[in-house]
């Protein structure tokens, strides 16, 4: 029967993938048909791998050289420098950051491609098995019928037609038509090991697929929890979740670099086979099915006759003509053996029976459908899953570049963590404008500066007309100030008030500032120095 065969191209990125030079572990050339189990063109994909292991390295030496360097600078103490260290490190970090984020993104439609193209691949292998393992069931199940229950209603019709010598001759004629019958269901390919090994290719595949599938979320799961660290270190000034993300990046990274080996070695294998897979198919198959069989499933042109159509035009004039013979014998044999009826009524429902049957298989064996599931299979495997293959190769590449970007941007903002304490930390313990000095003096109020003072100028008056009034210290810079204003004869040191209770003040003075402070501390040292000598 004719059918229209909807052409196969293989997409772009086959072609591309295939092009790819393949070589040995010696540079040598090699083929790039697809034959999976030469050790040669086993060895042109591992070569795919250990391209990626080389740019890891390359990778982890280039991250070595700056890390060395960064370490090694020295750290510039001007202000203004490390304002724009700080802005560049958020700024990369951020861009570091939308780059793995857009990675993830990338990396789960990719998964989800391939994850459909594998599944449509089961699909169309499940389709393809059901009907040759129906084809098998047809064939058996007639063979059955002719060789064991025809025979049997046979030999009882030969005992009661033993007389009739007409009659006997109908019935090995009938039996002769059995037998024809028989030796065009033998001529059928039997699909049974084809069938075998396409379920032990399908529970492979679905087995494979499942691990890869959850592997790559995981690794995607990692990659979002590592950024998160990342931007949570960066926004709390925290060293712990620094550290935390360098030691987990660095085997991202390795990771991200041996998911894209796998995917080149996978997407440029699988090319091979998309560009050509009737010849590989052709040479699997050999010696298993014949090779017009198998170009009628691959091809089914319009043009081309079905291998089986002599086969199934004899087993229907065979059956037609059984069909007659029994009839006949109904007609007028039963009016003289009225016994011979059960077993002629049982051969016509097994003929009917078998007549069913035959236009099941001949449907089944039809090459539309199995051509259509083939055509699905290569679909599903050459297009989405390829595809596929090519996003979660750019994911990788994706992450290698956050990843790279984090490790290069954590020891700077390491550094600049570090200087920034140590700024905080090199501020005089008495300076008002200093956060730590602030956090000392509201656990500890200054309550024995006033002592001291009393006691030094008891000299000069009564010590109970010098009591210092008792003091509710609620906030350690008010303590600070009325501390101050009482040194210095009720009079504030500072006239802006509001800086001294501000929140996060300046760590550092200016030049005038500094200066202006100093001069005011030596003039009040000065004069109270010459009123109450010691």
């Amino acid at each position: 029967m004719p059918a229209a065969r909807v052409e196969y191209i293989a997409p772009w990125w086959v072609v591309w993938l295939h092009s790819v030079p393949h070589l040995g572990l010696r540079l040598q050339p090699v083929d790039s048909t697809f034959k999976p189990r030469d050790e040669r063109y086993q060895e042109s994909l591992l070569f795919l791998g250990l391209v990626a292991a080389v740019c890891l390295g390359l990778n982890l030496i280039f991250l070595a050289a700056y890390l060395a360097c960064v370490c090694c600078c020295r750290r510039d103490d001007a202000t203004q420098s490390k304002r724009r260290s700080s802005c560049c490190v958020t700024w990369t970090a951020v861009v570091a950051g939308l780059i793995c984020c857009a990675a993830v993104g990338v990396g789960f439609y990719g998964n989800s491609e391939t994850n459909d193209g594998v599944y449509q691949l089961l699909y169309s292998l499940d389709n393809a098995n059901h009907t040759f393992s129906g084809v098998d069931v047809l064939v058996s199940g007639t063979t059955q019928k002719m060789k064991v229950d025809l025979e049997q209603h046979v030999a009882r019709l030969s005992e009661i037609f033993a007389a009739r010598g007409d009659y006997i001759q109908t019935l090995k004629f009938i039996q002769q038509m059995a037998g024809n019958i028989l030796v065009q269901l033998s001529g059928l390919p039997a699909w049974r090991e084809v069938t075998v090994r396409l379920t032990e290719l399908a529970e492979q595949t679905g087995y494979v697929e499942h691990y890869r599938w959850l592997s790559y979320l995981l690794l995607f799961i990692l990659d979002l929890v590592i950024c998160f660290i990342a931007c949570l270190g960066l926004a709390k000034h925290s060293r712990c979740l620094l550290a935390l993300m360098l030691c987990c990046g660095v085997p991202a990274l390795l990771l991200s670099w041996t998911s894209l080996a796998a995917d080149a070695a996978a997407a440029v294998g699988t090319s091979d086979f998309c560009v050509a897979p009737d010849t590989f198919i052709l040479n699997v198959t050999q010696g298993q099915v014949h090779t017009e069989v198998t170009r009628y499933y691959l091809y089914c042109t319009q043009s081309g006759n079905s291998p089986f159509q002599q086969a199934l035009t004899i087993f229907q004039r065979s059956l037609t003509t059984m069909q007659i013979q029994v009839a006949g014998l109904l007609q007028f044999a039963v009016a003289l053996f009225p016994t011979a009826e059960k077993d002629l009524l049982g051969i016509q429902l097994l003929l009917n029976s078998s007549e069913s049957s035959l236009h099941q298989l001949t449907a089944m064996l039809d090459c539309r459908g199995l051509h259509k599931d083939y055509l699905d299979a290569l679909t599903g495997i050459c297009y989405d899953g390829i595809e596929g293959l090519l996003y979660l190769g750019l994911f990788s590449l994706l992450a290698t570049l956050a990843f790279s970007t984090m490790i290069c941007v954590g020891p700077q903002a390491w550094k600049h963590f570090t200087t920034r304490d140590r700024d905080y930390d090199d501020i005089d313990d008495e300076d008002p404008f200093n956060p730590q000095a602030r956090r000392i003096a509201a656990h500890n109020p200054p309550r024995g500066q006033l002592r001291s003072f009393c006691s030094y100028s008891s000299g000069l008056g009564s010590q109970t007309s010098l009591q210092p009034p008792a003091q509710t210290v609620s906030n350690a810079p008010v303590s600070e100030y009325m501390n101050q204003a009482v040194l210095f004869g009720g009079n504030p040191r500072y006239e802006n008030v509001p800086l001294i209770g501000r929140g996060s003040p300046p760590p550092t003075y200016s030049p005038s500032m500094r200066a202006t402070y100093l001069s005011v501390a030596d003039e009040h040292l000065r004069h109270y120095g010459n009123e109450f000598p010691a």
